[in-house]
Parts: structure tokens; sequence; C-alpha cells
């Protein structure tokens, strides 16, 4: 990424037009450098944008759909590669934080079940973003291995023993057209073998 410095004056930039000519009421805090890291460890972040307001409960409907928007445009204001993506991150109302520790919840949850089975553990579909924590989250886990499977909006994670052979097959929707959600790994099922400087403003 280019100066940190430049990046976040480019980012506070974008979010200024969501107030001024999109009508949004928001405030937001932009914070850069070490102070913007994930307490989690689930998000490369160099830059964190903290949005608050009474228009800000928009950006977390549908799963935070609006969240994931804002920050794919300012990946590419910051020209930044896919890869890269997870180097900016936006929340609002405290959301992205409430849905890291779900997913290092679920990754949790997971590997005790697969270890007690010994058969891998299939992760509903999710951004391409969360792929990428729920990896992060459960790379510690050195005698289980990840992988990404699926396409487009259905791809989705499977957590594997590390020397477990075969495929799983995707989780299926319900009949409204989602996905089940529940304690035991958050909505995923068991495989079955196949074979700073901020202030307040006027995802494999």
């Amino acid at each position: 990424m280019e100066d940190l410095s430049q990046a976040a004056k480019k980012v506070a930039a974008f979010v200024q037009t969501l107030t001024t000519t999109g009508g949004m009421r928001l405030k937001y805090r932009i914070t850069a450098g070490a102070g913007a890291s994930d307490p989690d460890g689930l998000e490369r972040r160099d830059i964190y944008v903290e949005l608050a307001g009474p228009d800000a409960a928009q950006l977390t409907e549908r799963n935070g759909e609006g969240l994931r928007a804002l920050e794919h445009v300012a990946a590419k204001i910051l020209r930044l590669e896919p890869e890269e993506h997870d180097r900016i991150s936006f929340d609002a109302n405290g959301f992205k934080a409430e849905r890291a520790r779900d997913l290092r919840e679920s990754a949790e949850d997971a590997a005790e079940r697969v270890r007690e089975s010994n058969r891998p553990y299939s992760f509903p579909p999710m951004s391409s973003r969360e792929r990428r924590m729920l990896h992060m989250a459960l790379s510690e886990h050195t005698d289980l291995r990840t992988e990404s499977s699926g396409e487009g909006r259905d791809r989705f994670v499977v957590l594997y023993p590390a020397d477990y052979q075969g495929t799983v097959r995707a989780p299926r929707r319900d009949d409204r057209g989602g996905y089940g959600r529940g304690r035991g790994g958050r909505g995923g099922n068991g495989g079955r073998s196949g074979g700073g400087r901020g202030g307040y403003g006027r995802r494999y």
C-alpha cells in the first residue's frame, strides 16, 4: 500500500462523499497504522474505518452487504490487489467485530467436531473476506487443514482432518433459499465423503 497517511486521506474523502453527496447521516473515525491492527488477528488491516450515526444500521443489513460494498470501493480507490483487500476494513456499530467473534467461535466449534468425528466439516457459503478470516482462525490447528470449494456466491470453506482423503458436498439451501444457522459451527454441516489519526467526521 502507498503511504498510509495519504491512503487514509483518500479513504476519508471517499467516506465524506457518503455524508455530503450521498446524504447519509454518519460519523466516522479512521485509524491507520499499528492502531488499526485486528485484535483477533483475522484481518491484516492497515486502515480501519469505524462508522456510527443514524444511518449506520443500513450498512449492516443483509449480513453487512453495505460494509462489503464500501470495502470493495475503497480497495479500488487504493489500487489494492484482490489478496490485499483485507488491509482496509469498515465497521458500523460494532457489527464486524461481533461477526469476527462469531467466526472465531464457529472455527473452534468446527475444529472440535472434526477431531471427534474424524470427518470434514463444511461451513455455510460466505464472502471471500470471511473465508480468509476462517482460514486464518483455523491456521493454528496443525492437525487440521482448510480448503475453499464451490463457485461464486456459493463458495464455502471445508475443514478436514490433515490426512483426510476425499471431497464433500456443498451445504444445501433450505426451502427459503437461505442456509440454516445453528450453534454447531454456525450453520455448517458435517461433510460427507464423495470418494491512528482518527477523528469523527463533519472476502480465499
